[in-house]
């Protein structure tokens, strides 16, 4: 298990995904010249990511990896695929697939799916921000927050496939339940605000509107650039 950092038992919420993003960044500053890449979970998490890449004067991309959901659970992860087709399986599910055909039935349909949704946003994203590679450096995978924590968890297996130096989970606001389980597939887990009653991710942000393709790629366009805007 990796170290688990809960800053705050705050319910108060951040004014935006921009503020959050910044006190993120301050609170994660001893990255700061160290080889960092931070990566955000399209779409909301690539607002954060930006933001604290600014405070860190780190490279910024997004992780397009998609968790695989369990049969009749689509919220509980049973592997990720990452953007270059590769499957992560979880440990009980694959001393299991030798038993159940049906299930690998069920994974290769599932992956199909997921890799399908993986393709679209390679097709928006990838011509404007080229993927960075994360062999050897520090990796910080963010979003704006974490509820079962699933997707984040899909999003480190797939990182950590790139052999990276340290891999770091990072959000501003997340269940208990969440950042425990994510401690176990991240060398470093942080979360600045972990309240008692979590019940959604929107009720810690003051403004919590849907962020669009296009701000994604607009974010994508600045960080190609401008390098870093630290």
């Amino acid at each position: 298990m990796g170290i688990l950092r809960i800053i705050s038992r705050s319910p108060e919420p951040f004014t935006d995904r921009e503020e959050a993003g910044l006190l993120l960044g301050k609170e994660l500053t001893a990255y700061s010249g160290r080889n960092t890449v931070v990566l955000g979970i399209p779409r909301g998490g690539v607002v954060v990511a930006w933001r604290a890449a600014c405070i860190l004067g780190s490279e910024m991309d997004v992780v397009l990896s998609r968790k695989l959901g369990a049969p009749g659970n689509p919220e509980f992860a049973i592997g990720a695929i990452s953007e270059d087709g590769k499957l992560f399986l979880g440990e009980a599910i694959r001393e299991r697939m030798g038993d159940y055909q049906d299930l690998l039935g069920y994974v290769e349909r599932e992956r199909e799916k997921q890799y399908a949704e993986i393709a679209k946003r390679i097709a928006r994203y990838r011509d404007v921000r080229p993927k960075v590679p994360l062999k050897g450096k520090v990796v910080i995978v963010t979003d704006d927050g974490i509820a079962t924590g699933a997707t984040m968890q899909a999003s480190l297996w797939s990182a950590r496939r790139e052999e990276p130096e340290k891999l770091i989970a990072a959000a501003p606001v997340a269940s208990l339940d969440a950042m425990e389980r994510i401690a176990d597939d991240a060398d470093e887990a942080i979360a600045l605000k972990v309240p008692p009653y979590f019940q959604a991710v929107g009720q810690f942000y003051t403004s919590f509107g849907q962020t669009t393709d296009e701000e994604v790629i607009s974010i994508l366009r600045e960080s190609v650039e401008r390098g870093t805007c630290g």
